[in-house]
């Protein structure tokens, strides 16, 4: 199935074999090593008597955090940062990190840095997180056990905010990391990745029941679909998968406005290409690219060649700074649908002037249109959603006063 001429999601890497309940299920020539974990504490690498919370004690948090900010604007050969600033990559990484949790059961969520393992490692969604994680090990391999993963990748997000100009709440650690998939977590029943509804194991009965205790629309996606409704533009039923998916991450509609508008302040979406290109999903991976993430083999892999989840372009006039140039592009201009190079659904500006238009991410000689997805229009279309975001709009110390807690 190709789904770049679908109008869905374009990411459709992997398929299950039998039942999706399990690691293996989806990954049956992967070595099983559950023998050598019979004896837990032993394979445990910290040892018996370690205590992170003693640890974290020990911590240098300040040279820690000084470290995280020379990171966000140092560029790379290998992964060169979008407009200069990693702050875009960082906050994604944690985003995705944090929002596997659902208050129904209380699983998922920043506090194991589960996202290091199977499934989670190679959810669509989460394509290129890899690379965030892989540019924080130096950082890691520093300060060792002091920190966990769980804690690096949320402190990592908190500091690109700070680089970007948001005065932090603080931050408080204490996510103590697992060291292998959890495989107990019940994550949907689909046998293929963005299974739409209506096929084999999708988690909706009903008019749009979503299975307790899931919150993600489709088993590989975090969230909601950014295209739409089973990859089918439609503000208003995005609005609606919206309310429900983020109510299941224990968010009212006003936290739901915050981590969105405040997600897509910095950073700008990947689709710069073609999807086909990629390797498969890292779990599966060639064992020449195993530990690398998503191979892509297409010009340099990164910079103007990246792909992530489809669509393509920034959100903002300055995708570096924090400001309320997201609601102002939002709310003061027309958007009209197109499809990004890769082939997503995404909507750009109709009458915008130049000026208002975001910087090539590596020319600065060069404007490009900023896009929003359908999730970003159902802010403006959706009644309620609209009311909580010209009140951002309007008083933007408000909007910086709420968006912290929703990003840690």
């Amino acid at each position: 199935m190709d789904n770049t001429k679908s109008g869905k999601c374009p990411f459709h890497h992997g398929a299950n074999t039998e039942a999706s309940t399990g690691v293996m299920n989806w990954w049956p020539k992967a070595l099983n090593l559950d023998i050598l974990h019979q004896h837990d504490t032993k394979t445990n690498p910290n040892g018996e008597k370690f205590n992170y919370a003693e640890e974290f004690k020990k911590l240098d948090l300040e040279a820690l955090k000084s470290d995280l900010k020379k990171l966000m604007t140092e560029s790379q050969e290998w992964w060169p940062a979008d407009h200069g600033s990693y702050s875009g990559m960082f906050a994604r990484t944690a985003w995705h990190l944090a929002g596997t949790y659902r208050k129904a059961d209380g699983r998922g969520g920043a506090n194991t840095g589960n996202q290091r393992f199977a499934p989670l490692n190679s959810w669509p969604d989460n394509v290129n997180t890899d690379k965030g994680r892989r540019l924080l090990w130096p950082i890691k391999k520093k300060y060792g056990n002091k920190i966990s993963w769980g804690d690096l990748i949320v402190l990592a997000d908190n500091m690109a905010y700070e680089v970007a100009g948001l005065k932090t709440f603080g931050f408080g650690g204490g996510r103590e990391d697992i060291w292998h998939p959890e495989k107990d977590i019940y994550w949907g029943s689909e046998k293929q990745w963005l299974a739409p509804t209506g096929s084999e194991g999708t988690r909706y009965s009903g008019e749009r029941d979503l299975e307790n205790p899931l919150a993600a629309v489709m088993m590989g996606l975090i969230y909601v679909n950014p295209e739409g409704v089973d990859g089918k533009p439609d503000p208003l039923k995005t609005a609606q998968d919206i309310r429900v998916t983020f109510s299941r991450m224990a968010m009212s509609d006003e936290e739901t406005v915050a981590l969105t508008a405040g997600g897509h302040t910095v950073g700008k979406a990947h689709g710069n290409g073609k999807v086909e290109v990629l390797g498969g999903v890292p779990e599966a991976a060639e064992i020449q690219h195993q530990g690398l993430g998503w191979f892509n083999p297409d010009g340099s892999g990164n910079k103007d060649k990246t792909m992530a989840s489809g669509i393509e372009g920034a959100w903002t006039t300055d995708p570096t700074k924090w400001d309320n140039g997201f609601f102002d592009l939002l709310l003061n201009y027309d958007w009209a649908l197109t499809k990004s190079p890769a082939g997503a659904w995404q909507y750009e500006p109709t009458n915008m002037p130049e000026e208002k238009k975001p910087v090539d991410a590596f020319d600065p000689k060069v404007r490009r249109n900023p896009m929003m997805t359908d999730a970003d229009m159902a802010l403006k279309m959706d009644p309620e959603f609209r009311k909580i975001s010209e009140r951002f709009y309007n008083d933007f110390n408000y909007f910086s006063g709420n968006i912290c807690p929703c990003l840690v």
